[in-house]
């Protein structure tokens, strides 16, 4: 295998790379990582790669039409991306592959700068106004205004889908979010998982906020989310929440979760986040000594509380699929499921988990109840046999994605050995030595 220049870019880098990036660079390729410099500012600096920080712009006040506003930030962020390729050119650094995250815009750009790199988006999600999470939840119904935004909401997308030359979904479901003649291009190779970190451990402790102890002589029900809202149906399980402590006497409730946004909207005044709207509609019902809302907590932490979660109740709208899904089924964590489209296409009801449906709050509270009075062992190892063997990042992924490079970068002398450069590349190299600023 020849050796490989690889650009990596993702505003909140590592995100899906964070184990291609040291398995590249472990495999002899030469990696460079590009994301926002003010998202890294926290990451080791003792990587096996080189991280690179472009600088993102504050967002500017726009007179154009409100559709347009997210797709002038990316393309912002585009400029500043370019920006920053100009300057790893100036440094001697062509990528033969250029693999990255192209919804905010990263990706807009890449090809002017390094037109012989082969581009590798990752396409993770294609926003539609029916068959995803728009409408899906009628407690929160979409305007019209809302679906022709949409569209151009795709537009980083679209461009991405014109000039790549193939793409990459994590699963079969978020590939067919795209339009269909586009799906061709795009391979499933999910960013893997890592199996050996993440599995069954029976001497796992996890220590609550107040000092109490949880291990696995205790019945622990887990939930969570980066961000506690709808579009992860924290608001299904919190109103399922008063009635299954009811049913599940034994048993303690934790809640992992910050307070922010991620998808969707805030609630609406007085409350400032989920969490406080759904405390005040049940909070009056809970067993407050059994619910246990403990934020976001470090990896290391959230892989303990997994490894001792009697059951793992995980909900999603049809949309991205999360890893901690994943991460809990390879923890041998029972996973009681929604029955929605990404869920579906993991778990088999009954074989290697549970599903209800996403609205039917007695059917979740019917699962939950069957998990407790039924030995699940079984469950909980076809579970993890299915991630290690479809979705572990040694076995599956680093094979999938050196199949795809191999195959794109075949037929191609390395831009690094300065191959017979693209028509237009000459007016690409003598555009390179002008000032960046030249593109306001």
């Amino acid at each position: 295998m020849s050796r490989w220049r690889v650009l990596l870019v993702h505003q909140n880098f590592p995100g899906q790379f964070r184990h291609l990036a040291p398995f590249l660079a472990a495999a002899g390729h030469e990696v460079v990582a590009l994301g926002d410099a003010a998202n890294l500012g926290t990451q080791q600096r003792t990587l096996p790669y080189r991280l690179v920080g472009y600088r993102s712009r504050a967002q500017q006040p726009s007179a154009a039409h409100h559709y347009l506003h997210s797709f002038e930030t990316a393309v912002r962020r585009g400029q500043d991306v370019a920006r920053a390729c100009m300057a790893l050119r100036r440094g001697g650094f062509e990528p033969d592959l250029v693999v990255g995250h192209p919804a905010w815009g990263e990706l807009l750009f890449v090809r002017d700068v390094f037109p012989r790199a082969r581009l590798v988006p990752y396409f993770e999600y294609f926003y539609r106004a029916h068959g995803g999470d728009v409408g899906f939840d009628p407690e929160f119904p979409p305007q019209l205004d809302t679906l022709f935004k949409l569209r151009i909401r795709n537009s980083a997308q679209l461009h991405a889908l014109s000039e790549c030359d193939a793409g990459i979904s994590p699963t079969a479901w978020q590939r067919s979010t795209y339009p269909a003649r586009e799906q061709p291009l795009i391979r499933v190779i999910h960013e893997g998982v890592d199996t050996v970190r993440l599995a069954p451990d029976d001497a796992a402790v996890f220590r609550l906020p107040d000092g109490r102890v949880l291990d696995r002589t205790t019945p622990v029900v887990t939930f969570a989310s980066r961000d506690l809202e709808p579009y992860r149906g924290f608001h299904v399980f919190m109103r399922a929440l008063p009635e299954l402590q009811r049913r599940l006497p034994r048993a303690q409730f934790v809640i992992v979760g910050s307070d922010g946004v991620s998808y969707g909207t805030p609630p609406p005044a007085p409350h400032r986040n989920w969490r406080e709207q759904l405390l005040a509609e049940v909070g009056a019902g809970l067993d407050a000594t059994r619910t246990h809302l403990v934020g976001r907590l470090g990896y290391a932490d959230f892989v303990r509380l997994l490894q001792l979660s009697r059951l793992h109740v995980y909900l999603s709208y049809p949309f991205v699929l999360s890893w901690s899904m994943l991460e809990a089924m390879a923890c041998g964590a029972p996973v009681l499921g929604s029955a929605t489209a990404p869920v579906r296409e993991l778990i088999d009801d009954g074989v290697d988990g549970l599903l209800f449906d996403f609205f039917d709050r007695e059917q979740l509270l019917a699962q939950a109840e069957r998990a407790f009075a039924t030995d699940l062992t079984a469950l909980r190892q076809a579970a993890r046999t299915k991630i290690v063997e479809r979705f572990s990042f040694e076995r599956n992924s680093a094979p999938a994605y050196l199949r795809l490079f191999d195959a794109l970068l075949a037929d191609a002398a390395p831009a690094s050995a300065h191959s017979p450069a693209p028509a237009g590349a000459a007016s690409v190299a003598q555009a390179m030595t002008h000032p960046a600023e030249d593109f306001p």
